[in-house]
């Protein structure tokens, strides 16, 4: 385990998260407010830094802006956080966009409309609240991941706190994973991932591989995320399983 030395991070939230994020190691949950000790929260947390641009500027200056056959979305992405980005070390900033951005994401308005009856408003919750707390995550520029908390895990950590079955816990991974965005969806979500500095990436195939995600930046060393993923992943996701809670409990 690698931990910086950092103070606790404290972060009150427009809606309040399902108390049970505390079955957690390090996370407190008291309505919508957030409590997480980065030194029993975090499998490694090198980095109290994260690049973010403020959401509400991304709503209004990229949003509705189109790409077209010379700036494509991901270029329009790259030249906003060149332009608007900023480092900060506030965890609690870094929680609060990164609650914005999956609350425009994984908004209940988008139900009727994309053919996914198994997916409920719960459900979108539950995915906005793991999502917001993926945010914490980092990978350098080099590859190498620097923070990885529990929610990296996204099965693992979702069938803790919501007491999923497998089956429900994979079919969200894949929601997440990019099975709510048709094409129009996707390209909202790259403009959305500016305000948290990058792109959202996967080092999994698939739900049975479960590597988890995180946004990084761009021009990140993906064979080196690769690599470093491939060497802690099947320990951690074993010390998140130990924290689900039996029915004998």
């Amino acid at each position: 385990m690698n931990i910086i030395d950092t103070a606790t991070i404290t972060v009150e939230l427009p809606d309040a998260f399902d108390p049970r994020w505390s079955r957690l190691p390090g996370i407190q949950v008291d309505g919508r407010r957030i409590t997480i000790d980065p030194a029993e929260y975090f499998f490694r947390f090198e980095s109290n830094t994260w690049l973010v641009a403020d959401w509400d500027l991304v709503r209004a200056q990229l949003l509705d802006v189109d790409e077209t056959t010379e700036s494509a979305v991901e270029q329009l992405a790259l030249d906003f956080i060149k332009n608007h980005g900023e480092s900060t070390s506030d965890a609690a900033r870094v929680l609060a966009t990164a609650y914005g951005v999956y609350s425009y994401l994984f908004c209940e308005e988008h139900l009727d409309v994309l053919g996914l009856p198994q997916i409920t408003a719960d459900h979108l919750r539950m995915l906005r609240e793991a999502a917001t707390l993926m945010a914490l995550n980092k990978v350098e520029l080099d590859g190498h991941i620097s923070n990885v908390g529990p929610c990296w895990f996204f099965p693992a950590a979702t069938s803790v706190v919501f007491d999923l079955d497998d089956e429900v816990g994979g079919m969200l991974d894949e929601v997440y994973h990019g099975g709510w965005f048709n094409e129009h969806r996707r390209i909202e979500s790259i403009k959305a991932h500016t305000a948290l500095g990058g792109r959202l990436v996967h080092g999994c195939q698939s739900v049975p591989n479960q590597s988890g995600g995180v946004v990084a930046p761009y021009g990140a060393s993906m064979a080196n995320f690769l690599d470093d993923l491939a060497e802690f992943k099947a320990g951690w996701i074993e010390q998140v399983y130990a924290h689900r809670v039996t029915a004998a409990e």
